[in-house]
């Protein structure tokens, strides 16, 4: 593969562009940018002193060139006024309208894009085990979200895949419930800009399996934080 294979992200707009680039080498970063790393291995900048980006980790660029990773999610935001606006492009949607979810909750969705396939070992995403050493293939597939300050953006505990998430805008939290009940709160972990969700919340099974506690997001402010669902491609017998 050529090195710096870009990808557009089908949710890029107005507001954020969204880029998917793969065998990164020399690859510059000039606009202030989250990149986000969604591979077990470090990605490393061109700078005097030593900089990594840890595997499953984020952080915020601007004038600097990212030496080598294997691939890269980044996010610009190219406006930020009225960028509630967000949620009128193309593909965007209210979750009421897509799925059985409450319509009264201001839950937006944009498009969701296969960014591509990563081999990375679930238990070692998971903290299941201290080293990789059991690649597994997934389709990694993105979106973004928006919800208005205040939003609960429902509890639940149900999912077949493996998820992070990123802080676009905003200030919000990914919280963790004892029961189906708000009152069960146990963990509140902070979201804020250019943060991700360094490990996911489930625990990794046999046979592609995944079970995960009560959770949510919860947006303090007007927040924008985006998906990366990890999807594991079925192995053939």
């Amino acid at each position: 593969m050529k090195a710096n294979q870009v990808k557009q992200l089908n949710f890029s707009g107005a507001y954020i562009d969204g880029k998917y680039v793969e065998n990164v080498e020399n690859y510059p970063i000039n606009s202030r940018t989250i990149t986000v790393n969604p591979e077990e291995t470090d990605a490393y900048l061109s700078e005097t002193n030593t900089s990594i980006i840890p595997a499953f980790s984020s952080t915020i660029l601007k004038d600097t060139t990212v030496q080598k990773a294997k691939s890269l999610l980044l996010l610009e935001v190219v406006e930020s006024k009225n960028i509630g606006k967000i949620v009128f492009e193309p593909g965007w949607d209210l979750l009421g309208n897509l799925i059985n979810f409450p319509k009264d909750v201001p839950l937006w969705k944009s498009p969701q894009d296969e960014a591509g396939i990563l081999e990375v070992d679930p238990y070692f995403m998971a903290r299941q085990s201290s080293t990789p050493h059991q690649p597994e293939k997934f389709s990694v597939k993105v979106n973004l979200w928006y919800a208005p300050s205040g939003t609960d953006c429902a509890i639940h505990n149900q999912h077949d895949f493996l998820e992070l998430h990123t802080q676009v805008l905003g200030q919000g939290r990914m919280q963790k419930f004892k029961e189906e009940d708000f009152d069960t709160l146990y963990e509140d972990l902070l979201m804020t800009e250019g943060y991700t969700q360094i490990v996911p919340f489930c625990e990794v099974h046999e046979n592609q399996h995944y079970t995960y506690p009560w959770h949510q997001y919860y947006s303090d402010t007007d927040c924008i934080w985006m998906a990366i669902e990890y999807h594991p491609i079925k192995r053939s017998n």
